[in-house]
């Protein structure tokens, strides 16, 4: 059996991933611009958008802003996202950096806090369910629901909030012997 048919195969959600977000033209995304891009003059946060209804390839799907405030970068980023589509990839397909590791659910490298709004996540294996009801979310896994405000998190500081209980004496440090040891096995 090919290499493809067994992927076409195998139905793992962990393994197969929605594409990327799809627009209905080039023409049309080089004519979005980010608000990330726009700087008010009032208050020094990014400007509103005005939504273009064709700029997306569905106009059934509903499309939400969400506004991700990048506390590592100190930047705040507005954009349009589909209710069908990942955060993280129509962020990128918007020229928009966030934070990302593994893009399938299983890091806390895109981990954020929901402030505002609501967010489905059904493939964010990375965070416990008592995580996810303290309102933290993956934006790789992570779909909007409705208008979005979010806050990018630590990714030790999450990880800590979710395993650090198994480890009585503490956070684990970091043992370069102990990894030059595994490297020269490889």
């Amino acid at each position: 059996m090919e290499a493809s048919s067994i992927a076409h195969s195998y139905s793992s959600p962990l393994l197969l991933r929605r594409s990327p977000p799809r627009f209905a033209s080039s023409a049309r995304m080089s004519r979005f611009v980010t608000t990330s891009q726009l700087q008010s003059s009032t208050n020094g946060r990014p400007a509103t958008p005005s939504p273009s209804p064709d700029l997306f390839a569905s106009p059934s799907v509903p499309v939400h802003k969400v506004t991700v405030n990048d506390r590592q970068r100190g930047v705040v980023h507005e954009f349009l996202v589909p209710e069908d589509q990942y955060i993280l990839h129509t962020a990128e397909a918007q020229n928009i950096t966030l934070p990302f590791a593994c893009r399938h659910g299983c890091c806390t490298s895109c981990a954020v806090r929901v402030k505002e709004g609501q967010i489905r996540q059904p493939e964010a294996l990375g965070i416990s369910a008592e995580l996810k009801s303290k309102g933290y979310a993956l934006l790789c896994v992570g779909f909007p629901s409705s208008d979005l405000e979010v806050e990018t998190q630590d990714e030790d500081e999450v990880y800590w909030l979710q395993f650090g209980r198994y480890f009585a004496r503490g956070p684990i440090e970091r043992d370069d012997y102990a990894l030059e040891l595994a490297m020269a096995d490889e």
